[in-house]
C-alpha cells in the first residue's frame, strides 16, 4: 500500500538583526558599497516582531488560515495587518529572534556560540515557556559569558557577533583556524538551519500524534551544506537535527537539490515507507540565513518594508498507511529529465502531464495544484511577478493546448485548480511543500480528491550543468480499504482498522 502524510509542521523565525548581517544582498553591498542610501535607510524599514506575526502569509504558513481565507483578502498584504494574530498556529508558530538565540546554542555541541549571561537570564523563561521546548532542550543552554570575552572572540579570533536589537549579545567562533568551510560565518549558517530544522520537527512530531521514539529515519533537504575542506557538503543536518530533537532510533542523511530538494526527498521517503524499509520517515528543512532581505533593495526604493524578515523550515512525517491519511501515490510521479530542456513550457509539461498522461488522466482531474507558492508581496515589487500565477497559467494553458479546458475557462483556472503564494522566498521553503499541510486535511474532510506538490530547481547556480531540475508527485485520498478488500481482508477488519484511524485524526483536531 502507499504511504501516507501523517503530519506535518510549518514554522517562521523572525531574525531582523541577521538581515543586515548574514543576508548576501546586505552583506555583499557592505563590501562594495559600504556608504550606499540603500545601507542608510534600510534600519528605517525592519518590521518589529508583532508586524511580522500579524501579517497574513506568515499566520497562513503556520496555519491559522487556509490558503482560501488569504485569497479573500486583497493583496497586497504588508499594510493589512491581521488584528491580535497568536504566535502558535496549528502547524508550528513564528518564533521571536531572542528565543531562537537560545536554540541555536543549544543546537551547538562543539561549544562555538555563547551568549551574553544577562541576555540569557533574561529570556531562559521565555524560551522555557514554550510547549514544544522540553526539558532535554532547555538543559543544553549555556549560562552565558561576560562581554568582554563576547567583544574578545569577535574583534580578535574572527567570530561571528550574535546581534539583538544592534546590540552586541554573543558570538560564533570559527572551528578551524584555515579551513573556509568551517569558517564562523558559515558555521553560523549551518547552525541557524539546524536549529530551525529541529523546531519544525518537533511540531510535525506532535502534529502527527507519535512518538519520538517511532521515527526510524530522517532526511534533511535544505539548501545549505555541512562539511569541511576535506567534504565539502558531506553532510549530515539529518542526523544532527534528530540527535537534539530526540529521535533517537532515527538514522538519517541528506538531500540536495536546490528549490527542488523538498520534492526528491518526500520521494524518497515514501519509497523508503511503502518498500518497508523503514515504517515511520521524517523530511525536515531550516532556514537559510543568505537569503533574508534578498529583495531588499527593491523593497526599500518602493518605500516597502523588509518582507524577508523571517526563516522559513518545515517537517513531513511519512508512515506506513493508516488507512484515513491522504496518500502519496508513488505510480505519478513527474520529474524533469536530462532531455527535457529549459524552456518553461517544456519544464510545466514534464512534472504535470508526464504522470497523468500514464493513468489516462487530464489536467482538470487534479483538484490543486502547488508549484513554486512564493509570496506576491515579496516577488511583484522585486520585479520577478506573481510566481504562483505564473506557473498555474503556464498549466492552464497546457490543459487549452490538449483539449481539456476552453480558452474562455483559463482565466479561472488559477482560482480553481491554484492558490495565492503565502511562502517566504527561502528557495527550498516555497517550492511546493507548504500546501501538504493543508491538502493532507483537505483530502481527509473529503474537499478534494487530488493534490499535484511540484518542486522545481535551478541547478545551474552551481555552474556544474545548465540544467534545471524538478520534481513532482500526487497526494490522494486514501485507497487502503480498496487494497485491503482486494486482498481479502473482510469487511468488519477494515472497519475496525479505520474507525481506530479516524478516532486519532478527530482527536488531533480537538487537540489543535
Amino acid at each position: 500500500m502507499n504511504s501516507v502524510v501523517k503530519g506535518t509542521g510549518y514554522i517562521l523565525v523572525h531574525t531582523p538583526d541577521m538581515i543586515m548581517r548574514n543576508g548576501t544582498t546586505q552583506t555583499t553591498e557592505m563590501i562594495v558599497n559600504p556608504g550606499s542610501e540603500y545601507l542608510k535607510e534600510l534600519p528605517n524599514h525592519i518590521r518589529t516582531y508583532d508586524q511580522a506575526v500579524n501579517y497574513y502569509p506568515n499566520q497562513t504558513y503556520i496555519g491559522n488560515m487556509t490558503p482560501a481565507e488569504l485569497a479573500a483578502i486583497e493583496g497586497p498584504w504588508y499594510d493589512k495587518p491581521m488584528e491580535n494574530a497568536p504566535r502558535y498556529g496549528k502547524f508550528g508558530e513564528i518564533m521571536p529572534e531572542a528565543e531562537f538565540y537560545l536554540l541555536m546554542q543549544t543546537c551547538d555541541v562543539f561549544d562555538l556560540m555563547r551568549l551574553h549571561k544577562d541576555f540569557v537570564a533574561e529570556h531562559l523563561e521565555a524560551f522555557k515557556a514554550n510547549p514544544i521546548i522540553d526539558e532535554t532542550i532547555v538543559a543544553r543552554v549555556n549560562a552565558g559569558v561576560e562581554q568582554d570575552e563576547i567583544e574578545h572572540f569577535v574583534n580578535d579570533e574572527h567570530a561571528e557577533g550574535i546581534y539583538y536589537n544592534d546590540k552586541l549579545v554573543g558570538y560564533l567562533k570559527r572551528a578551524h583556524d584555515v579551513d573556509v568551510n568551517l569558517s564562523a560565518h558559515v558555521m553560523l549558517e549551518n547552525i541557524v538551519s539546524k536549529a530551525s530544522s529541529v523546531l519544525a520537527t518537533l511540531y510535525a512530531v506532535q502534529n502527527a500524534g507519535i512518538n519520538k521514539e517511532d521515527v526510524d529515519y530522517i532526511i534533511d533537504c535544505c539548501e545549505e551544506a555541512c562539511g569541511d575542506m576535506n567534504q565539502r557538503g558531506g553532510g549530515n543536518f539529518a542526523k544532527a537535527t534528530a540527535e537534539i530533537a530526540g529521535l533517537v532510533n532515527a538514522s538519517g542523511s541528506d538531500v540536495r537539490g536546490f528549490c527542488a530538494g523538498p520534492a526528491h526527498a518526500i520521494v524518497d521517503a515514501a519509497s523508503l515507507v511503502k518498500s518497508g524499509a523503514f515504517k515511520c520517515v521524517i523530511v525536515s528543512a531550516g532556514g537559510c540565513t543568505a537569503k533574508l532581505g534578498m529583495n531588499g533593495k527593491d523593497h526599500v526604493k518602493k518605500g516597502l518594508p523588509i518582507l524577508e524578515d523571517v526563516l522559513g523550515g518545515f517537517a513531513i512525517v511519512i508512515t506506513e498507511n493508516d488507512g484515513v491519511s491522504a496518500e502519496i501515490n508513488l505510480d505519478m510521479l513527474g520529474k524533469h529529465s536530462v532531455g527535457t530542456g529549459s524552456a518553461p513550457q517544456a519544464v510545466i509539461s514534464a512534472l504535470v502531464t508526464q504522470s497523468l498522461d500514464k493513468h489516462g488522466l487530464k489536467i482538470t482531474d487534479i483538484d490543486k495544484y502547488s508549484p513554486e507558492m512564493q509570496n506576491p508581496d515579496v516577488t511583484k515589487p522585486a520585479g520577478a511577478g506573481d510566481v504562483p500565477l505564473g506557473n498555474y497559467k503556464m498549466i492552464g494553458a497546457l490543459a487549452v493546448k490538449r483539449g481539456e479546458i476552453d480558452k474562455k475557462d483559463l482565466a479561472s483556472f488559477p482560482a480553481k485548480h491554484g492558490m495565492m503564494g503565502w511562502a517566504p522566498t527561502q528557495g527550498h521553503i516555497p517550492s511546493g511543500v507548504p500546501y501538504i499541510g493543508f491538502a493532507r486535511e483537505e483530502i481527509m474532510r473529503g474537499e478534494i480528491k487530488k493534490a499535484m506538490i511540484i518542486g522545481k530547481g535551478s541547478l545551474f547556480l552551481g555552474r556544474m550543468t545548465n540544467l534545471f531540475d524538478g520534481m513532482s508527485f500526487v497526494m490522494q485520498t486514501n485507497t487502503a480499504a480498496e487494497a485491503q478488500a482486494a486482498a481479502g481482508v473482510s469487511e468488519d477488519e477494515v472497519k475496525v482498522l479505520i474507525g481506530k484511524a479516524l478516532k486519532e485524526f478527530a482527536a488531533n483536531l480537538i487537540a489543535e
